[in-house]
């Protein structure tokens, strides 16, 4: 066991772990955090995607340990309400369909927000070739993302990517 300290969703945490777990099943099993999805294993499909350190990441190829000492940010961290501005635009733009790779998406839509003060549709389609949606719903996803961006608060220091 590897004994592991981090800060999840503004929450200190510190939990001997398994040397090989990975943080998708940390955040899921240790946690009891079940909004991150585990779709491909692979990083291929992005609904594992959460923050690390204010960063996007695919949490099903990234081991929990190689968070020690980091900030996560999950789905559930985003806002206590659902609220969030990327939450409420999925919900009015209609981005969620069977909803499985719904918190990958808008988790992608705050980083891409959070290093593009204003992104347009190209950037946001170059933004989400690592998340897949089976449903399809692209266009909708693209119009939340870019309505959603319009609305979440810049993170001090950012700058355009």
């Amino acid at each position: 066991m590897i004994h592991v300290s981090m800060t999840v969703n503004g929450n200190e945490i510190s939990a001997d772990i398994a040397p090989r777990t990975l943080l998708i099943d940390f955040v899921r099993e240790n946690l009891g955090l079940t909004g991150t999805h585990m779709g491909c294993n692979t990083s291929h499909c992005g609904a594992c995607t959460l923050h690390v350190d204010g960063k996007a990441v695919k949490s099903c190829t990234m081991l929990a340990v190689e968070c020690d000492g980091s900030a996560v940010l999950t789905i559930e961290g985003l806002s206590e309400d659902g609220c969030h501005p990327m939450q409420k635009a999925f919900t009015e733009h209609h981005g969620i369909q069977c909803g499985y790779c719904t918190s990958g998406m808008i988790m992608i839509g705050v980083d891409i927000a959070n290093r593009h003060e204003l992104p347009d549709r190209e950037t946001i389609r170059t933004e989400l070739k690592g998340n897949i949606c089976r449903c399809t719903g692209y266009q909708n996803i693209v119009s939340a993302i870019e309505a959603g961006a319009t609305k979440t608060p810049q993170p001090a220091g950012a700058d355009d990517a």
